[in-house]
């Protein structure tokens, strides 16, 4: 398997679709996903599937128990924590292969607790307009990857 160039932590996604389209996206930008339990879905539901198309089989999904061990696996690398309650700029960060973003749940994003754990120049935040809440996770997961990607030419595509 080719090693990825960045890792995507959802922690505890609720919602199939935006998984499935994250897979998607996962797939089409070389990034390993892992899915950190408890997840609000079956990997098996149809909802998923549909969203993620044919590209479950092109992208490398992992799940863990509990964040713990994800991050004890990806021991060594930046994690970079993106909620709304983060103070620094996705696009301020100068990202370099083998970062890792660590998403919240569709309904309440990270737990104080997790961002905690995160120094706070890695807590980062997408700009949205005044008064919005948030983006769709899997429009919040796209905007990161491909910041990140863009940064390293694009390494990899074609």
């Amino acid at each position: 398997m080719v090693q990825s160039m960045f890792d995507l932590v959802l922690h505890q996604p609720e919602i199939p679709p935006n998984t499935g389209n994250i897979i998607r996206l996962c797939a089409n930008a070389g990034v390993c996903l892992h899915l950190v339990e408890p997840l609000g879905f079956s990997l098996d539901d149809r909802h998923l599937r549909r969203a993620g198309l044919d590209y479950h089989e092109m992208a490398s999904v992992r799940v863990h128990a509990d964040l713990g061990s994800c991050l004890e696996g990806l021991a060594g690398r930046r994690v970079f924590a993106v909620s709304t309650r983060g103070r620094v700029s996705h696009a301020a960060v100068g990202y370099v292969p083998g970062d890792v973003f660590l998403l919240g749940c569709e309904t309440s994003g990270l737990p104080q607790e997790v961002l905690d754990g995160i120094a706070v120049e890695r807590r980062l935040r997408i700009p949205m307009r005044p008064g919005n809440r948030s983006l769709n996770l899997s429009n919040a997961a796209a905007v990161l990857v491909y910041e990140a990607w863009r940064q390293q030419g694009f390494t990899g595509a074609a």
